[in-house]
């Protein structure tokens, strides 16, 4: 049973929020740090991010009937991750555009996810946040990608703290399910 298997492995979305929260702090309190400083950050969290998605992808596969869309989401932000290390003086626009269409999948499987867990969990709603703050944070990008820097810089905190909170919200929920019964 999925929710079974994602209990098993509460601790991923916890380290997936710590994560993210340190990605978000570091650009809070570096804040005039080079565009290209900032991909590296971006590129390491995703790529994190994305070894974890793979983890997750490929444990769930038992019990998740989705369990390919989830590897192909950790893939993906692996390759993501790997492009801001190949080339660290990539546009803000290229950028913009990456970390977009990143948040994009990342927004639509978490709801996805918690549409699909609605019965079996209480608290999916923090699934439905992430998502959303994904998408909304997406959206904010695409809609003036020539914003400055510093603005990119901010947006970025404020999503990987708030998404990094929510995750291991998340977590900690799932840790304290009570085991269910085998049918």
């Amino acid at each position: 049973m999925l929710i079974e298997t994602l209990k098993r492995h509460w601790w991923v979305p916890v380290i997936r929020g710590i994560a993210a929260i340190v990605f978000g702090i570091i650009a809070f309190v570096y804040p005039g740090l080079t565009i290209a400083t900032l991909v590296l950050f971006f590129g390491a969290w995703v790529l994190i991010d994305g070894i974890f998605r793979i983890v997750g992808a490929i444990g769930h596969r038992a019990s998740d009937a989705d369990w390919g869309w989830h590897l192909v989401i950790g893939i993906l932000g692996i390759v993501v991750g790997l492009l801001t290390f190949h080339a660290p003086q990539i546009t803000a626009l290229a950028l913009v555009i990456y970390i977009a269409a990143w948040a994009l999948m990342i927004g639509a499987s978490e709801i996805a996810i918690a549409v699909k867990m609605r019965r079996e969990i209480k608290g999916e709603w923090f699934l439905i946040l992430m998502g959303l703050a994904s998408i909304v944070f997406a959206v904010l990008l695409l809609w003036n990608p020539i914003a400055g820097a510093a603005a990119v810089i901010w947006l970025i905190a404020w999503y990987a703290v708030v998404l990094g909170i929510l995750g291991m919200f998340f977590g900690f929920r799932l840790r304290s399910l009570r085991t269910l019964a085998p049918s």
